[in-house]
């Protein structure tokens, strides 16, 4: 239940480079990661773009919410600097051009529909059609496609709505009681959960279940260790300095 790569690379570099930018893809791959996990949201156009923070101000400098500006004018805004003065200029990276760069490397993407509050089914929609319009050769072909991932069970039903040729995760802190329930009836392939609320009786429960099991955010080589060993599939990690590509 799991074809997927491993281990991650959390927000494109980890700890290592401004989360969720392109230089952070760049700084991914030079540490020999070709599966990332980033996080996806729309601007104001509509147009989906590659941050965490539904509002401006730890990452990208400003005030406001992502969604009171279009992807033109987040491109421009200071997303690098405050990680360190090599990365100044980096701007909020639309959607399309981070898909680019990924199929280019051939990188493995985990996109993380992260909605603005209200905008759950809108971002589910769009991130699923950006998705399919970007892989449409590749879903013809049968061959391995991103996977799509959410906490919003409203945005995850959107996306199997829009395009049901891709595989979906479910989201989770700790994993809840009717995981199984939930997980069939939204058509999920995987549970994703924090490593540190999963137990190993649960990881093989999920296991038997079917699903596949992957872990947030693992950043020693021993947690990553010991979780494997439980059955997990795979994790990300903010520590690709620590924990190898091929882990």
């Amino acid at each position: 239940m799991w074809p997927y790569p491993r281990t991650l690379a959390h927000r494109g570099g980890g700890t290592l480079a401004p989360e969720n930018t392109l230089a952070a893809l760049r700084c991914g791959l030079a540490y020999g990661y070709r599966a990332v996990e980033f996080d996806v949201m729309l601007a104001s156009d509509g147009v989906p773009v590659v941050v965490h923070d539904p509002e401006l101000g730890r990452t990208v400098a400003g005030s406001g919410h992502i969604n009171e500006y279009t992807a033109a004018q987040l491109g421009v805004m200071e997303a690098g600097a405050w990680f360190g003065p090599a990365f100044v200029g980096e701007g909020v990276p639309a959607f399309d051009a981070v898909v680019a760069y990924c199929k280019a490397q051939r990188i493995w993407m985990n996109i993380e529909i992260k909605p603005a509050p209200g905008f759950d089914v809108a971002t589910g929609e769009a991130v699923a059609r950006a998705t399919r319009g970007h892989f449409a050769q590749e879903i013809a072909a049968g061959e391995l496609l991103p996977l799509l991932s959410s906490f919003s069970i409203a945005a995850l039903e959107a996306a199997r709505q829009a395009a049901p040729e891709l595989a979906r995760g479910w989201l989770v802190e700790a994993i809840p009681d009717d995981w199984a329930r939930t997980a069939r009836e939204l058509g999920v392939v995987a549970i994703h959960c924090d490593h540190q609320q999963l137990t190993c009786a649960l990881a093989l429960a999920v296991k038997q279940g079917g699903l596949g099991l992957f872990c947030y955010t693992v950043n020693t080589p021993e947690r990553a260790s010991e979780l494997l060993a439980w059955g997990v599939d795979g994790f990300c990690t903010d520590r690709i300095d620590l924990i190898g590509a091929a882990e």
